[in-house]
């Protein structure tokens, strides 16, 4: 006898067998009961939630002979008709391969003829997004009115692909992911039927995998028990099947992020990938596993969200004190582009080392989280007394300490001044008087000093004002200004100060050198 799949061979045959989808299964054996049967449904939800599994079980429940509380009593000559899918009364239509208008043209003139036994004739049609727009159309009319003895199910995972003018006609269910708890319960179910030995940490860990499919979930498990025939199903033997890695790998690699040891975390890139470990989902778990970093650092009761033993819960709390959150973040943001990229790369390992040194080395970023990082590098390295590049640092005027104030190193006046500069800096604010209007508003702000081969410096104090005065245009104005009233032609340069700095403490005003020689001379 060949072998049936576990999803096959354990799907649910009634609506008590249907797991975590509660609500949708209440309201379907209420109608039944009460007979306010609707004529068309649409079952909404990601894979493997058990959609197509409730229209079967749905299906015998309106045709049973002798249903028990909503539900299909299993044992009638409908129900096995049904089960065996021998059934004319029961149609099931994969929209994938059957989504042309003939495909539905088809079916509005099956409609017509009444069901040889039983009650209804249910159309239960899979993947209907698929349907082409022309499809649709056909579909419209018998979906709205057909005859009371039909009933049509449409399945499908992407539902905002449907026409709205379907949508309304229809009874909607949205069919959620299933909680871990209530995938581990079903394979613990399913494992003492089977008399396998698996360890609960596998079960466990293979329910999180699953990411809330039921089918999944129980293709997993017997992928997993394929591997490791008449042998305990071990927590690391998953692992190894799955091509995944375990929590204490994260916390590894985790703690030599944050040391900043490239040689170290490209080492255990190398150990994962000669153990055969799939990148793709090492970067999607590691992602995960910084999420739950992040929510520890959040909260301190977390023990109800986070899916983790309590070893590892204290674990995390542990390397909560290590990071901050914004460097946390940065990981989360660099892990969460590198997922999205593992998933089209051929090269996927460069991929993960480069996201990796990035990591490691914040100057290879420009963003501000990677700035905070390297402020981060920087005071590390003071801690530990290494030398660091730095440049000299003006002290503010609140810098005083306990000891003596340092004095600021004054910027130093050209050993000669030029004569031509010096009689433009005594008659500049007389010069200006004749310049444009916009021009003169500006240069009222303007501060005067010396540069490189005596030119004349004029100082804006933002960069609005100096992109202005620094135009073309303008200087070349202010030089002909100065032209007409010294009958020479000066150099002229326009600069900008810093935010936060002084004038006084990186230039030498001239201006005020000239009325002080004046007032000495007098």
């Amino acid at each position: 006898m060949s072998y049936t799949a576990l999803y096959r061979k354990f799907r649910p045959d009634e609506f008590e067998d249907v797991k975590g989808q509660d609500a949708i299964v209440k309201t379907l054996k209420n109608q039944i009961k009460a007979e306010r049967i609707g004529h068309a449904y649409l079952f909404c939800g990601t894979r493997g939630t058990g959609k197509t599994t409730v229209a079967k079980i749905f299906a015998k429940a309106v045709n049973c002979e002798h249903p028990a509380d909503g539900s299909p009593c299993g044992e009638c000559a409908m129900c096995r008709a049904v089960a065996s899918g021998a059934s004319m009364n029961v149609i099931e239509i994969d929209a994938a391969s059957n989504n042309g208008v003939d495909n539905i043209r088809e079916i509005r003139d099956e409609v017509a003829y009444r069901p040889t036994e039983g009650r209804y004739k249910v159309y239960i049609i899979d993947e209907v997004h698929m349907l082409s727009i022309g499809a649709f159309n056909a579909l419209l009319k018998t979906l709205e009115e057909p005859p009371e003895y039909v009933i049509f199910i449409l399945a499908t995972t992407e539902a905002h692909k449907i026409p709205v003018t379907i949508l309304s006609r229809c009874q909607r269910y949205d069919f959620k992911r299933i909680t871990i708890d209530t995938i581990s319960a079903r394979l613990t179910e399913l494992i003492e039927k089977e008399q396998w030995d698996v360890e609960e940490r596998a079960v466990r860990y293979i329910a999180k995998m699953a990411d809330g499919s039921m089918r999944d979930g129980l293709s997993l498990l017997d992928q997993c028990v394929a591997f490791y025939i008449g042998e305990r199903l071990t927590y690391d033997h998953v692992l190894e099947v799955l091509g995944a890695v375990d929590t204490e790998v994260f916390s590894r690699l985790l703690r030599e992020l944050i040391a900043m040891d490239v040689h170290c975390v490209i080492k255990s890139v190398e150990e994962l990938v000669m153990q055969g470990r799939e990148l793709s989902q090492l970067a999607s778990d590691f992602t995960w596993y910084l999420r739950n970093l992040l929510l520890v650092k959040g909260s301190d009761n977390m023990e109800d969200i986070l899916d983790v033993s309590t070893e590892n819960l204290m674990q995390l709390k542990d390397e909560a004190q290590m990071i901050d959150n914004d460097t946390l973040i940065r990981y989360i943001r660099v892990f969460s582009e590198l997922t999205n990229q593992l998933k089209y790369a051929t090269q996927k390992r460069v991929l993960l080392e480069v996201a990796l040194i990035k990591l490691c080395c914040p100057a290879m970023e420009t963003s501000q989280d990677a700035l905070l990082d390297r402020i981060r590098a920087i005071e590390k390295q003071l801690e530990e007394g290494l030398p660091v590049p730095s440049k000299k640092i003006m002290p503010d005027d609140s810098d005083i300490g306990g000891g003596s104030r340092q004095e600021k190193v004054k910027p130093e006046l050209p050993q000669a001044l030029n004569e031509d500069v010096k009689a433009v800096a005594k008659d500049f604010r007389t010069i200006i008087n004749d310049a444009s209007q916009m021009l003169r508003i500006y240069l009222k702000k303007a501060r005067l000093s010396a540069g490189e081969g005596n030119r004349l410096l004029i100082v804006l104090p933002d960069e609005m004002s100096a992109g202005v005065v620094g135009s073309d245009e303008h200087k070349n104005e202010i030089a002909d200004l100065i032209q007409e009233k010294i009958g020479k032609k000066v150099e002229i340069e326009v600069r900008q100060m810093e935010e936060g700095r002084q004038f006084e403490d990186h230039f030498v005003d001239i201006e005020s050198l000239i009325n002080m020689e004046i007032v000495v001379e007098d």
